[in-house]
């Protein structure tokens, strides 16, 4: 598929959906697609569908027209699935996957196997956000289309200083930029922008880390105590682990908080040494190779000390 004009043929209905707990690259993409039907196909009823999302991202144009639960006796022609890796990780339209006519993936996870009817999987992508504005007419991308694009990109590629940040990242992001869009505003509203209370859990997360093997990974952690007398919510604790992972002379990144007792999730980042999608994998989740996830049941130190392990192996094997 080339453009994803050829799968709209006939297509009356449409739903777009990302993965649970959404963060930039997804909220982008979702509504980066929700606006480019809207925009340039009125005869296409589309509705988007995502959790709750920071707010961050308020100023998207039609944020405020997510859905957050799903009319199950309602049958889609087509489902689009953005940036999500493995079925079991969709949103609030699960059933929907069972129930559309047709299922396309647009993703750029290396972890992904396929789960849809049609799967658009670009590892070598920054985003989903980017892989999706090359299945896009670019006479078709409007000025509000082009915001939420650029929001997801400048998510997953740090502001363009991650390594999965390529050339065409680039050309991308300049048309983009010429379409009008307030790009610096972007980037402070969507990537740097934080709540006094954020900041307040990001500093004590930071304060109570520790460093381990030889000071070669860092671990911060957070309870469901600590994350309720703080008030805050998993969408509170983006960039938690990308600050750790910074710490000079750091290989790997762990960031867990408790889901539920005795349940984490887990975040990983690497600078290059280890593969975290692999340590990921092991225990269930995926990702990329420098940025993984998934969840581990158990104690804290039973979470981190399994993760350890895993990191260990390979950092002893990359150092013979």
């Amino acid at each position: 598929m080339e453009k994803i004009t050829s799968e709209l043929a006939g297509v009356k209905t449409a739903a777009i959906a990302g993965h649970v707990r959404p963060d930039g690259d997804c909220v982008g993409s979702c509504m980066g697609l929700y606006l480019y039907l809207k925009e340039n196909y009125p005869e296409i009823e589309a509705d988007v569908y995502l959790e709750e999302v920071k707010e961050g991202f308020s100023f998207l144009n039609s944020i405020h027209e997510v859905k957050k639960e799903l009319d199950e006796n309602k049958i889609y022609d087509v489902l689009f699935i953005l940036d999500t890796s493995v079925r079991d990780r969709v949103g609030v339209v699960g059933a929907a996957l069972d129930t559309a006519k047709k299922t396309i993936c647009v993703d750029h996870h290396v972890s992904n196997k396929g789960f849809a009817d049609i799967d658009l999987i670009r590892p070598t992508a920054s985003s989903a956000s980017e892989l999706l504005y090359t299945l896009l007419e670019e006479e078709k991308v409007t000025k509000s289309c082009a915001e939420a694009i650029y929001t997801g990109i400048v998510n997953d590629t740090g502001v363009f200083q991650y390594s999965c940040t390529t050339p065409q990242t680039m050309q991308i992001a300049a048309k983009l930029m010429e379409t009008g869009i307030n790009f610096s505003k972007i980037v402070d509203q969507a990537f740097y922008e934080k709540t006094y209370v954020q900041n307040q859990i990001l500093g004590r997360c930071l304060m109570e880390s520790i460093l381990v093997l030889d000071g070669k990974c860092i671990i911060g952690s957070l309870r469901q105590k600590d994350m309720e007398f703080y008030h805050v919510t998993p969408k509170d604790l983006d960039g938690i682990v990308q600050q750790l992972r910074v710490t000079k002379g750091v290989e790997v990144a762990i960031f867990l908080y408790e889901i539920k007792s005795q349940e984490f999730k887990v975040s990983l980042r690497s600078n290059g040494r280890v593969d975290v999608n692999e340590v990921a994998s092991y225990f269930g989740g995926g990702g990329h190779v420098l940025a993984a996830g998934c969840t581990l049941c158990g104690s804290v130190y039973d979470a981190m000390n399994n993760l350890l392990r895993a990191i260990e192996k390979q950092l002893l094997k990359d150092a013979n």
